[in-house]
Order: structure tokens, then sequence, then C-alpha cells
């Protein structure tokens, strides 16, 4: 796995380094060389914060804690980063096993059962605007995030609330 670790505001210590290297490293077993994860350590308030994302054939995994140490806040990441991955890998497991065309014994009790999802389907008009616009819509709606076409670009865009209070813009790559 490659692995990039950057700073935000500030520099991190070849000892971390070190220690989210080797702690990453206990995921090689379900990745592959090709795959890239990025660590952004910051502080906020006095609060250590990492971000851990795998970017893994197509599916993120993305996990992000806060904690007085960087170390703790690390081991509390990659923890919640294993439970997504084992998740994840249930549900596969299971859509595999469902869409499977066989016949035979087998006893149900070996598999971890998922929750459904509960889908609700809803359409509107897309209508071209700037992200700024689209903001002022989304909290006029009071949701978290808001889809719309890019006045300038004509691509679908997403704007979403961010835990800390600003705004994120999220962009198709092509």
């Amino acid at each position: 796995m490659k692995i990039t670790i950057y700073g935000k505001q500030m520099s991190v210590r070849d000892s971390l380094k070190d220690a989210i290297e080797k702690k990453l490293s206990k995921f090689d077993k379900f990745f592959g060389e090709d795959t890239e994860a990025f660590v952004t350590c910051k502080v906020r308030k006095g609060v250590k914060i990492i971000e851990i994302t795998v970017n893994y054939g197509g599916t993120t995994f993305r996990c992000e804690e806060e904690n007085e140490t960087f170390i703790t806040a690390l081991d509390r990441a990659c923890e919640g980063l294993e439970r997504q991955i084992r998740k994840n890998k249930t549900r596969v497991e299971k859509m595999v096993k469902q869409s499977a065309a066989f016949i035979g014994d087998y006893d149900d009790d070996e598999y971890v059962e998922e929750d459904e999802f509960e889908i609700r389907v809803k359409t509107f008009p897309f209508k071209p605007m700037t992200p700024e616009e689209a903001i002022l819509q989304m909290n006029l709606i009071g949701h978290a995030f808001y889809a719309f076409t890019d006045s300038e670009s004509g691509e679908t865009c997403v704007v979403y609330k961010r835990k800390a209070g600003s705004y994120g813009l999220i962009i198709p790559e092509h």
C-alpha cells in the first residue's frame, strides 16, 4: 500500500510517520500494492485529528478521529477503518451469496446478517446554479447536502456541510 502522510498547517514528526506506517501496514492483508492511503494530521482547538482515506478498486474507505494525542486518534481511526472494511466484505459476500445461482445446503447461521437499506427515492429538476446558490438552497431545505448542475461547467455537483461548519463541493472527475 502506498501511504501519503501530510500535516494540515503543521509538520508531521518522523516518529508519528513511523507509527502511521506501522499501523497501516496491517491493512496490507486486505489490499493490493496499488492501493493508495492518504493520512492527514491536524490540530483544531487543541484537539489532535487524524483522517485516513484509503482508495481501493473504486471503493473509498474513510475514517476521522480526534483525541488528545495523535497515537490514540490513530488507534481509533484504524479500528474504525477495519470495521468499515469488514462490514463491506460481509456486504459483498452477502450480495454474491444472494446472486449466486446454485442449489446446495448451507447453514444461514454461518453468515453475518446486515441490515437492509431503506432507500427513499425523490426526484427534482436540476437547475443550473453556482455552488453559492446551491449552499443557500441546501440551507433553505435543511439538508446536509444538495445536488445541482454547475452553471459554469454544466457538470452535476454536490455541496455538503462539513462537521467543522464549513462547506464542501464534490465535482466529478473525468
